[in-house]
């Protein structure tokens, strides 16, 4: 062989070729598991070793009995995943859920309403035309909104005659009780006493309906966000073990491991991810990062996969489930 390339002398014993995991793939077979799908990606390398390694972290949250917060952009709720976490919400598989207004305003939204599968590629201008808005490959009526509004603004307008303050998870729990829908995640977390903290919970629609009621209203509803932080800690603090299960970034990401630097950072986490790293920001920031701040105790307790939640999401859920 005259490339010499392959012919150097070995510096270093660091790798030992025989305890590592060998890169092979594996028949599909017509009756084949779930569990058994997602333990044989392990050796499939790339994203899917990344899908086995959380299946196994998230067996140690359930041997180690941790507390389990969720972590969700508004997006998750947009999608198909509603009536996943709403499963397990209902199985009280978790704690508490973290989240962004969105996905409050949707979950309630699709209890009367669908949203319908569109194109990524669609001509925006039609779409506003047929009084329809785009998430994606996802379209929301203009209707949903109005019908959301007229609801809430009644609904704002009951609360404040009772008090003025209210928590976002207190809010969000009497929402929740205003359902009947099984396939919503407010419902399911009203009835399971399981809270949903949106330390953002003015970004979205229910903030232009809390302008327009104050603007008129003799009882002006205030949302405590404060109160909340309270609430949050205090759940976050108490248990022995902490775990994290991340979908997407943002705000949620944050006030969830920014919260758990009180308590030197969760015990476990599993993020799941399409944001980089480079640009600094804490979306893109990965589990190694975090041990930098205390949000993580160990990074070796943890794993990220980078990928576009849909398709992995309910693999995740069903080690949590099923696992």
């Amino acid at each position: 062989m005259k490339n010499n390339s392959f012919k150097r002398n070995r510096k270093s014993s660091t790798i030992d070729q025989s305890k590592s995991v060998k890169i092979v793939g594996f028949p599909l077979k017509k009756d084949m598991k779930v569990s058994e799908l997602i333990k044989s990606s392990g050796s499939l390398g790339f994203q899917a070793s990344h899908l086995s390694c959380a299946a196994e972290i998230i067996k140690k949250m359930k041997n180690d009995r941790c507390k389990i917060f969720l972590s969700i952009t508004s997006n998750i709720i947009s999608s198909g995943l509603r009536e996943i976490v709403a499963q397990l919400c209902e199985q009280k598989k978790i704690a508490a859920i973290i989240t962004t207004t969105g996905s409050i305003e949707e979950d309630f939204m699709k209890a009367s309403s669908n949203f319908i599968l569109g194109s990524f590629d669609m001509d925006d201008n039609e779409v506003k035309e047929n009084n329809m808005n785009r998430i994606g490959n996802i379209l929301v009526a203009d209707k949903s909104y109005c019908d959301f509004e007229e609801f809430n603004m009644k609904f704002l307008e009951k609360l404040s005659k009772e008090k003025t303050h209210y928590s976002p998870s207190e809010y969000c729990r009497l929402l929740g009780m205003q359902l009947k829908d099984r396939s919503s995640v407010l419902y399911w977390c009203a009835k399971n006493d399981i809270p949903i903290y949106c330390p953002g919970i003015v970004d979205g629609a229910i903030g232009d309906h809390i302008y327009f009621f104050n603007m008129k209203a003799k009882n002006r509803f205030v949302f405590d966000v404060n109160k909340d932080i309270e609430l949050f800690y205090n759940q976050l603090l108490q248990p022995d073990k902490t775990a994290g299960i991340i979908i997407g970034g943002s705000l949620p990401k944050h006030h969830l491991i920014g919260a758990a630097i009180l308590r030197d950072g969760l015990d476990y986490a599993v993020y799941v991810s399409t944001g980089t790293e480079y640009d600094g920001s804490l979306s893109g920031a990965k589990p190694k990062e975090a041990t930098s701040w205390n949000k993580l105790k160990d990074v070796n307790n943890s794993a990220i996969i980078n990928a576009e939640a849909t398709i992995v999401f309910p693999l995740i859920a069903y080690a949590l489930l099923y696992g």
